[in-house]
């Protein structure tokens, strides 16, 4: 069976836009938000993980997994999002090019 791509977006809660607002907690949710990815890299189901570095910034995920539900409960589970800083949206995706 083919893997399926898929890429969610993610975006801070707007008061976590003012790094004022960031405590301990917050750190500790991101640094647990990583940690997910990392292991999802290592199972071979990330393809990729990073944001944008402007004042307002989005990540993006791109997973490679079996099947929508799969990515769904992926995104839903990804602490950033299960704890409520950031919320997420996932769209279908298809790698068309990669560089070597």
């Amino acid at each position: 069976m083919e893997k399926l791509q898929f890429l969610y977006q993610l975006k801070l809660i707007p008061s976590l836009l003012n790094q004022d607002n960031w405590t301990e907690k917050e750190n500790s949710i991101i640094q647990h938000h990583f940690e997910v990815l990392q292991n999802l890299q290592e199972e071979g189901r990330l393809l990729l993980a990073g944001r944008t570095l402007n004042l307002d910034p989005i990540g993006i995920v791109i997973l490679e997994v079996d099947t929508e539900e799969e990515a769904i409960e992926l995104m839903n589970n990804d602490p950033a999002v299960k704890e409520g800083i950031m919320e997420a949206q996932l769209f279908p995706y298809r790698v068309a090019l990669y560089k070597k």
